[in-house]
């Protein structure tokens, strides 16, 4: 059964290092801010409320090994182009480095790694009436994107002051040990549906009609294995709707845990 239209991504749970480092990463790099802390785990918000990231401190805990599945990375939705170019200019005034940019026709985007080489996109949707179709499904692509335009929207030149509250999770990508095996678990048991099949070697899936709230790909190899349980990266994400079964289960194939939850 399909997600109901409005369910989204509402949080996503990390595995990190160094629970000091990573804070001070997101909240003085990125802009979240502080909600709670309790023995090694944190939770950061937007907007002061609302949950959108945990993150968990394991000392032991090795890096992801490239050929493994599970995070390629989970995206930063922020509410406007001028917010873009905030984050944008936030990065470059502390000499973060970016690992990418985009213009995917949908949105526009800026990629980087946390400090334990977790990925991470922040990016800005177009508005949904703009978006194309082409050959039956949603147009999507990674050109190159508008950086300078980026930087100079108006309202971008405003002094940071943290994420805008309107920030959210806006999608989770994954790599998957094959694509029939990610679209039949997230597709066929969690209920996306499938949006773009145009990209080689992915799939992107949505509910509602979004451009995707959920990648899959198998980049770095067919059949990949999961990580290891000690690896750095994701442990869970939850997708939030108004009238939702409230279950969790994992898929075997990434060692994700996907949680879900009405009311939201």
């Amino acid at each position: 059964m399909p997600l109901p239209a409005d369910a989204h991504i509402g949080s996503v749970s990390l595995t990190v290092t160094d629970l000091d480092r990573s804070v001070s990463f997101y909240r003085d790099v990125l802009g979240f801010t502080e909600l709670s802390r309790q023995d090694s785990t944190s939770v950061l918000s937007a907007d002061g409320a609302g949950a959108l990231i945990e993150l968990h401190e394991r000392r032991d805990a090795i890096p992801k090994p490239r050929r493994s599945t599970g995070l390629f990375h989970f995206a930063i939705l922020v509410p406007s182009r001028a917010a873009l170019g905030r984050s944008l200019r936030r990065l470059a005034d502390r000499q973060w480095p970016l690992s990418g940019v985009a213009d995917h026709l949908v949105s526009e985007a800026l990629y980087l790694n946390d400090p334990d080489g977790l990925g991470i996109e922040i990016y800005r949707d177009r508005p949904r009436e703009t978006w194309r179709t082409a050959h039956g499904e949603l147009a999507m692509a990674t050109d190159p994107l508008d950086v300078q335009g980026v930087a100079a929207e108006p309202g971008a030149e405003l002094p940071w002051q943290g994420l805008e509250s309107g920030t959210v999770i806006g999608h989770v990508h994954l790599h998957v040990p094959r694509i029939e095996a990610g679209e039949a678990f997230f597709c066929g048991e969690i209920g996306f549906e499938p949006m773009v099949r145009g990209y080689p070697g992915a799939l992107f899936a949505a509910a509602g009609g979004y451009h995707h709230h959920l990648g899959m790909n198998t980049w770095v190899g067919v059949d990949a294995p999961p990580p290891p349980e000690n690896a750095v990266g994701l442990r869970s994400f939850t997708i939030a709707a108004g009238h939702l079964e409230r279950r969790r289960v994992s898929d075997a194939g990434t060692g994700v845990v996907v949680a879900m939850a009405g009311g939201a």
